[in-house]
């Protein structure tokens, strides 16, 4: 067999035993409450610097280090660090993953400088205490540690890598009086996918019980089963792995200004319309002409419309088309739908990020 027809082969049989592509699981869209990101912060200094540091008139500095100085049998005045010049006061942050940390974990520090000093490079964090939101919960961990400047344009920013080693255990909470919250994440959230997640799970797991109830278009609460709270991860587990029916989304037509990004869904509808734009005018034709050899159709492609269910229609294709056919910058393109909008030529809901 030629080896063109094999990897046409391989194709054909790869996408033969593709799940389908109209499911997803419940852990593809949701994530359980308490399972998130969380910080630890503090205030530190970092020494070693080559005359780049806060100097001696900034107090923040000064200050805790002359404490520091006193604690090792070296008391010293603030006008005898008036030269200090290779010490600077920053700002010490580490981010906790969302499935928790325990005792000995190692975390990336980030620090950045809080007073006048010029550069942290070549620098070390000295010891310093990290805590949570809540002071009064006590030390979390502990940093120490050379900085590396991963951008050299920005020298007063750094990363102590493996800098941050956990001093207690922050394990990820999920289960609170025999229950857990799915939360839907943005995209996904509805009533109608809410509701169908909480059915599903009862239907898979409640035996006659509503286990599952959808608060509202983004929080689903599950009891979790008396025979398994002692031990709820393989309920939690199975539910996860519960497949969810993708249903159509809303139309909507997400603009990134920054970027120059227009983004449309799939069932994005626009009315028939002319678009004229600086001298270039587009007419909107059902159904388009029959190209000849002498009045062939040219279009010149600048974009394509991404379309999976094959849902979308001609009058999306329709705006695609518009968009293709008018070579101008990203921000016209922006200015031409929000046009469309304005005069409720476009069917869908219009974000701007």
């Amino acid at each position: 067999m030629p080896a063109k027809q094999k990897i046409l082969l391989a194709a054909l049989i790869f996408l033969l035993l593709a799940p389908p592509a109209h499911a997803v699981k419940i852990a593809d869209i949701t994530r359980l409450a308490g399972q998130r990101e969380n910080r630890l912060v503090g205030l530190g200094l970092v020494f070693g610097l080559k005359g780049t540091g806060d100097g001696g008139d900034f107090a923040a500095t000064i200050n805790p280090l002359r404490a520091w100085l006193a604690k090792f049998a070296d008391p010293v005045t603030v006008r005898e660090l008036a030269n200090a010049q290779n010490v600077a006061a920053v700002y010490v942050m580490a981010t906790l993953p969302p499935s928790g940390v325990r005792n000995g974990d190692k975390l990336d520090v980030h620090v950045a400088s809080i007073g006048a000093a010029a550069s942290l490079k070549g620098g070390r964090l000295f010891l310093c205490p990290l805590m949570g939101p809540r002071p009064e919960a006590g030390i979390f961990a502990l940093a120490e540690g050379p900085v590396t400047i991963e951008d050299s344009t920005m020298p007063l920013h750094g990363v102590v890598k493996g800098g941050a080693v956990m001093e207690s255990d922050l394990p990820m909470q999920v289960v609170e009086n025999g229950r857990i919250q799915l939360i839907l994440g943005d995209p996904a959230a509805s009533w109608t996918t809410a509701s169908n997640i909480a059915k599903l799970i009862n239907d898979a797991e409640g035996n006659g019980e509503s286990l599952a109830v959808a608060l509202d278009s983004k929080n689903i609460v599950v009891m979790i089963p008396r025979n398994e709270q002692q031990h709820p991860d393989s309920f939690i587990s199975r539910i996860q792995q519960l497949p969810v029916r993708v249903l159509p989304t809303e139309a909507r037509v997400i603009i990134n200004e920054k970027t120059g990004t227009i983004i449309m869904t799939g069932d994005v509808e626009i009315s028939p319309v002319v678009i004229s734009h600086k001298g270039l005018t587009i007419t909107t034709v059902q159904p388009p002409p029959v190209p000849t050899a002498r009045n062939p159709l040219t279009t010149e492609r600048k974009a394509i419309a991404i379309d999976t269910t094959s849902q979308g229609g001609g009058k999306l294709q329709e705006l695609v088309q518009a968009l293709d056919m008018i070579n101008v910058p990203p921000e016209d393109r922006i200015a031409i739908v929000r046009e469309l909008y304005k005069t409720g030529k476009l069917h869908a809901k219009l974000e701007e990020q």
